[in-house]
């Protein structure tokens, strides 16, 4: 998502012939409909939404051709692979509900290499769980929902940063959005908002703040709020929360 976001952005993309560009695929992040829908209609393509880890040999569902695209979903599982989402209990959790990703295919990878903890941790009677929290629809469709490390329970409410991100990112000043949580005496973990401005954009905590309380529960809403040039980022630009997280914890030793 972070290059659509690019290339829409482009001020000269209109120079450049695209017509021969028929599917982009999607992947690292969850793609927004919106954005699915405004780069599709911009560069006349279609964007094809899938899900994978390296550990899986890459792709494990996707948004196949052959059968309805659901804008927002990473699709039903490829050919030879097997999903299950599975609730805190170890149960399979029914259609609406999130539970963690959990896959067997003859692609899972054997182990991590001279990692034997790590591995045992990971795979577990031909299952690999991926960390990865999903619902799924009646027709199978999966929706990722957020990583299970990132999510924050704050004061006894399981929340979910992605949730808040998109919220975030649509005001119009917001251009990216990162929400980790931070420790609390008092609730255990508050909410903060990493926050890159469009250029140009201006905002305040006021008026973000009000935006917010508008649009969502009061104990969603970010305790603290951070503006940043840039969010550091992995070379496929997946935003590093646990960098995000380590630059917050020495801000607030020092």
């Amino acid at each position: 998502p972070y290059i659509y976001r690019k290339l829409l952005s482009c001020p000269d993309r209109t120079e450049y012939d695209f017509s021969s560009v028929r599917y982009c695929i999607s992947g690292a992040s969850a793609l927004k409909p919106d954005l699915l829908e405004k780069f599709e209609k911009e560069f006349s393509t279609t964007i094809v939404e899938g899900y994978g880890l390296c550990e899986t040999t890459a792709v494990a569902t996707f948004n196949q051709l052959h059968r309805d695209r659901r804008p927002g979903s990473i699709g039903t599982p490829i050919e030879g692979v097997d999903i299950k989402l599975i609730d805190n209990d170890g149960e399979e959790a029914p259609p609406g509900e999130v539970g963690e990703i959990i896959i067997r295919s003859d692609y899972i990878m054997k182990g991590y290499l001279n990692r034997p903890e790590a591995t045992k941790e990971v795979l577990r009677d031909g299952w690999f769980y991926t960390g990865d929290l999903a619902r799924a629809d009646e027709d199978g469709y999966l929706y990722i929902i957020d990583r299970k490390k990132d999510m924050i329970v704050k004061a006894g409410f399981s929340i979910y940063p992605v949730e808040i991100e998109r919220l975030l990112l649509s005001h119009p000043s917001i251009a990216e959005v990162a929400v980790i949580g931070v420790p609390d005496q008092v609730h255990g973990e508050e909410i903060k908002a990493c926050i890159v401005l469009r250029e140009g954009a201006e905002l305040t905590l006021a008026e973000l703040a009000d935006y917010c309380r508008e649009r969502m529960a009061r104990y969603k809403c970010p305790r603290y709020v951070q503006f940043y040039k840039q969010l550091p980022k992995n070379p496929s630009g997946r935003i590093l929360k646990k960098k995000l997280r380590q630059i917050s914890g020495l801000e607030e030793r020092n």
